[in-house]
């Protein structure tokens, strides 16, 4: 292999660093260290409306504590700099107006609205839906005449009208696809800003990147880049596309269903070294087929021709049967007492737990029981725990989901958070907030009906554990449909309740609900649904 190998990685910091993220991360350090190649850390913060330096500092965060350094990236620099897209605007459009120039790229004047009609008029055609390259030819005058008159405008790339497009990929083979099939994808946004797909070629090329190890749903938007490699006159890295990680049942892993947060693990009390082997497992098999096995060992052994092609399911048991495997065998005990102290027994935790126990116990034997549920995992409840007086268990799972999406669409995982959006889904609802929602909340988070504040509680726990376990009290109720889930989202958007609750309330609760929301005067907050 005479070109270095540089690969990368590029996480968004929109939210917490996703377990799918290091799954990707560990691979190409991986391949790296196969080849004595480079490996990249990149930010990708286009999206500047849901971009966060807290969450930048968490991919850090999470990265070195899954046992990951990276060779160039914005905390440590490098010679192809800077490493955050947001900082490399100009390059992009500068790059962008070279497409456009060669005619390769168009300026596109269609709104949302006549996109949207676009896709309805090809669906009820039976034709494929996208976007109807309208203004893929206009003349340089009239695109002139329009920029001038200062119309909002997107670029897109001319992606070519019929043949097929075809690729070796790492792992599957040869894959193709027919260009009829692929959209003129949008490069620079309205505002300025490119897209995914034209800053990710463009970094990747003059970032030198060789090899892109990337998730298996990326393989559709292969023909995109090719397309641009081909329009720049560049040469593609070859691409790696791994297997998904799905959830148990199949599934998109999605955070309302299982927790997906690095953090999660690390404050639950995993060890790195078991989620690291664990998420190898979702791609890998070893030469010598064992499963518990260190970051040595599968640096020694890796290759492409043992990386799996079918999508993995995340087996949590999996997960704490290898956890334990290390406990037992990579930790002498001296070592795991200092690991649990590091993990939640250390000065800085005791100084976060003194103020909400100090005026609660009488003797220092009701220290443990006092804050047991803060430190321990998953917690168990039974029907009566989560039973509230006048709601079905389908109506208490509808709120407590109803809560968690609301917490989710405003990030607001704190104290005033949970306050404010406790009362507005009570109002809703047209529940009790003090009678009813408080005291499920509290068997919800804490296991029980009284204890140390809910809110502090909340705070000690983090938005992750707390998901969890309200997640957990849902699935205990008997859960909700997709369909159900779909209809609360739609609901709490506009400011009511979706139908399958009306199924669930009898005459007598119709009417004190009624009469409680006007004794109440409360008014429902309604919630705008992100765009992802």
């Amino acid at each position: 292999m005479s070109r270095q190998v540089r690969v990368r990685v590029a996480p968004s910091p929109t939210g917490d660093p996703h377990v799918g993220t290091a799954y990707i991360a560990l691979f190409n350090a991986l391949f790296a260290m196969m080849h004595q190649g480079v490996f990249i850390l990149r930010i990708e913060d286009t999206d500047q409306a849901r971009s966060r330096p807290q969450y930048e500092k968490a991919i850090f965060d999470a990265m070195h504590w899954c046992g990951l350094s990276w060779d160039e990236g914005p905390d440590v620099g490098g010679p192809c700099g800077p490493y955050r897209q947001s900082e490399r605007k100009e390059i992009y459009q500068r790059h962008c107006h070279q497409l456009v120039e060669r005619g390769h790229a168009y300026p596109c004047f269609a709104t949302a609205e006549e996109l949207e009609e676009m896709r309805m008029i090809a669906r009820a055609q039976g034709k494929w839906v996208g976007y109807n390259r309208r203004d893929r030819n206009l003349s340089k005058e009239e695109v002139q005449r329009r920029v001038t008159a200062g119309e909002p405008h997107v670029i897109r790339l001319k992606v070519p009208l019929e043949g097929e497009c075809s690729f070796v990929d790492g792992v599957r083979g040869e894959v193709s696809f027919q260009w009829s099939e692929v959209d003129d994808q949008v490069l620079l946004k309205s505002d300025g800003m490119p897209t995914y797909h034209l800053a990710n070629v463009v970094d990747d090329h003059l970032m030198d990147i060789s090899h892109v190890i990337r998730g298996e749903e990326w393989i559709s938007s292969t023909p995109k880049h090719l397309c641009l490699y081909q329009a720049f006159g560049w040469e593609p890295p070859q691409f790696i596309h791994m297997p998904l990680i799905l959830s148990p049942n199949g599934q998109k892993l999605s955070k309302r269903k299982n927790p997906t947060s690095i953090f999660y693990y690390r404050d639950m009390g995993y060890v790195p070294e078991a989620l690291m082997n664990f998420l190898s497992l979702m791609g890998y098999t070893m030469s010598t087929q064992e499963e518990v096995y260190s970051w040595d060992a599968i640096a020694r052994d890796f290759s492409l021709e043992r990386v799996g092609r079918s999508s993995a399911r995340f087996d949590s048991q999996k997960l704490d049967w290898l956890n334990q495997q290390h406990l037992m065998h990579d930790l002498s005990h001296e070592e795991l007492w200092q690991r649990i102290k590091e993990w939640a027994l250390d000065d800085e935790t005791m100084k976060k737990l003194m103020p909400l126990v100090a005026t609660r116990i009488t003797k220092f034997s009701d220290f443990i029981p006092s804050v047991a549920f803060l430190l321990s995992g998953d917690l168990t409840y039974t029907d009566a725990d989560l039973a509230v007086k006048g709601l079905s268990p389908k109506q208490v799972a509808c709120l407590l989901y109803a809560f968690m999406y609301a917490l989710e669409q405003e990030e607001a995982w704190d104290k005033d958070g949970f306050d404010r959006l406790s009362r507005s889904t009570a109002a809703q609802y047209g529940v009790h907030h003090r009678k009813q929602v408080m005291p499920l909340l509290f068997t919800v988070i804490t296991g029980s009906k009284k204890s140390i504040p809910l809110f502090a509680s909340i705070n000690f726990l983090g938005k992750d554990r707390a998901r969890a376990r309200m997640k957990n009290a849902i699935d205990a109720l008997g859960g909700l449909t997709q369909k159900e889930e779909r209809a609360v989202q739609e609901s709490l958007c506009q400011g009511t309740t979706p139908a399958f609750w009306e199924a669930h309330t009898s005459e007598k609760q119709r009417g004190e609900k009624s009469t409680s929301s006007q004794l109440r005067g409360e008014t429902p907050q309604r919630y705008t649904q992100k765009q992802t």
